[in-house]
């Protein structure tokens, strides 16, 4: 088994953290900087920093906040948010980002993917997706989800497994999949979700939304073939540490970096 990675994620808005339930309800919690140096000294594999609100308030992306994070974070560190053009992905890499996430811009434009990933390679290219439960599908069964872009304020009507497919063809080295249903509510990942794509996929995929007790992080490895966890509620709020997290999985015989 590959190691399994443990990621908090710096969701920012005018370069201040932020968190909030089903992406509203935000709350101010701190600075980016000092939140990287903490989750670098607790062992954090990667840190994820996303600009909420830059493409609903169709902002360029934030080149000197991601460039001060970065000289701080003892980890890797991906950047999204108000992507558009192969030149935004080289100003935030100018600027220290490891990888760039896509998710409204690619739908939007998918050759986007492609002309990064051409340029700077699949494994800087992340796809992330925002998805929520529409229904149950009748030929099926299974539970049907769609694709929402714009900060989760839109439904794309696009089918969730048919796009992170697309995005695999398309160059794209890692999906970060959120559950809208889930975001900040610590109720569990969605493991319907999660495992449909990666079942479909052949490269990484990044759990988010509804991380809560330790056993949600177990359950998610026990019961799913993601890569990796990404979480913030339980970083921000002191609930857990990443060593927290990561004691519990080695206990369960799953392994961790």
């Amino acid at each position: 088994m590959q190691a399994k990675r443990i990621i908090p994620c710096l969701d920012t808005i005018n370069g201040r953290v932020v968190k909030g339930v089903n992406f509203i309800n935000i709350k101010d919690v701190g600075d980016p900087v000092e939140y990287a140096i903490e989750y670098g000294r607790q062992g954090a594999d990667e840190l994820v920093l996303l600009d909420i609100t830059a493409t609903v308030e169709e902002r360029s992306s934030m080149a000197e906040v991601v460039k001060k994070t970065a000289e701080k974070a003892a980890m890797p560190l991906t950047f999204g948010g108000g992507i558009r053009t192969v030149d935004d992905f080289r100003e935030l890499f100018e600027a220290g980002a490891d990888k760039i996430s896509v998710n409204s811009a690619a739908v939007k434009n998918p050759e986007l993917i492609r002309d990064a990933a051409q340029a700077f390679g699949s494994g800087r290219v992340v796809l992330a997706i925002d998805a929520k439960q529409v229904g149950i599908d009748e030929a099926t069964g299974l539970e049907k989800y769609n694709v929402l872009v714009s900060g989760g304020r839109i439904d794309t009507g696009i089918d969730l497994v048919s796009w992170a497919k697309e995005g695999e063809k398309l160059g794209a080295g890692e999906i970060l999949l959120t559950s809208l249903d889930r975001d900040g509510t610590k109720s569990g990942f969605d493991l319907h979700m999660l495992e449909a794509v990666c079942g479909a996929v052949d490269i990484p995929v990044v759990a988010s939304g509804g991380g809560g007790d330790l056993n949600s992080f177990v359950e998610l490895f026990q019961k799913t073939s993601a890569d990796a966890a990404l979480a913030a509620s339980v970083f921000h709020f002191g609930d857990y540490t990443v060593g927290d997290i990561k004691d519990a999985l080695r206990a369960n015989g799953i392994q961790v970096l």
